[in-house]
């Protein structure tokens, strides 16, 4: 079952470049979060129109099209909450704070999908979310309201996150990949785009530097990453895919230190707190079931 972590580690490579990107466009967080979830689906609706994934969606009755229906909701106020979070504070904050999307899946698996981490894995989830409140903590110290504000989005990403991945593993155990990512990025995107619409921010003339963004955003965080998460959600537990998420904030935080555009250097607070969630991560990884359910 070595092949849904290798997925999994590819994915995280390629999520981490979502922060910096964001931080280099001068749209405004909803069009970003819209035309990101855009470009993804117009680039999968050619896959999607194959007969074989038209099938596996058209066999789904229709109770689960609108469970599938909410995942993409879901996924948008993900989306919606966290881009926003990165005007207002750092990208190590938000990402790491994002990023414990586990500790709410966690929650939610067991109640709903009746998944447990084992101990081990409990262990690392509550380490990691440690690490996190060292963070905020720092903000909290550095008394800045906006970097306040920014985590409590971060936070508010995390937990829309979380069910949109709980959603996915309980759909991806009968459906087929495409069959799943295509309606579900396509009702998130109608969601963002509808809403960036209703506040005149969907359809400005932004620069081509901004549309070159939201082309690399699809294609690399949407496409490889969140659809890499999406696949090894068949084969490994939701808390399981998230807590491997807990390793973007250290490549997004790597990649903005040293990007000359950005050059955003992490703080004491951030780098400590950043060592303690990826010690977190391994834990989790490392306490992983020897057979994982499908």
């Amino acid at each position: 079952m070595r092949r849904p972590y290798l997925i999994l580690l590819a994915a995280v490579l390629a999520i981490s470049w979502a922060a910096p990107l964001i931080r280099l466009s001068t749209a405004p967080p909803l069009a970003i979060a819209a035309w990101r979830l855009t470009f993804a689906s117009l680039f999968l609706a050619p896959l999607f129109a194959q007969s074989r994934h038209r099938a596996d969606w058209r066999a789904l009755g229709s109770r689960t099209r609108w469970v599938a229906v909410l995942a993409g909701v879901a996924l948008a106020l993900h989306f919606a909450a966290w881009i926003t979070s990165l005007r207002l504070t750092s990208v190590a904050a938000s990402a790491v704070l994002v990023s414990l999307s586990p500790v709410f899946a966690w929650v939610l698996s067991h109640l709903f999908l009746h998944e447990r981490p084992t101990r081990l894995q409990a262990a690392g989830i509550l380490l990691a979310v440690l690490g996190a409140s060292g963070i905020a903590l720092g903000d909290v110290r550095a008394g800045a309201p906006g970097a306040l504000l920014g985590d409590a989005l971060a936070l508010a990403g995390a937990v829309f996150g979380a069910a949109y991945f709980v959603i996915g593993r309980r759909l991806r155990a009968s459906l087929g990949l495409v069959a799943y990512v295509t309606p579900v990025y396509a009702v998130s995107a109608a969601v963002l785009l509808g809403w960036a619409a209703l506040r005149g921010e969907a359809f400005q003339p932004y620069a081509p530097s901004d549309w070159a963004i939201f082309a690399a955003l699809a294609a690399g965080p949407m496409l490889i990453g969140h659809t890499g998460f999406n696949y090894a959600l068949r084969y490994l537990p939701a808390y399981t895919v998230n807590v491997g998420m807990l390793a973007e904030p250290v490549g997004a935080t790597l990649i903005a230190w040293s990007l000359p555009a950005i050059a955003e250097a992490p703080t004491p607070w951030a780098a400590g707190g950043g060592v303690v969630v990826l010690a977190g991560v391994a834990l989790t990884l490392l306490g992983a079931p020897t057979r994982p359910g499908r």
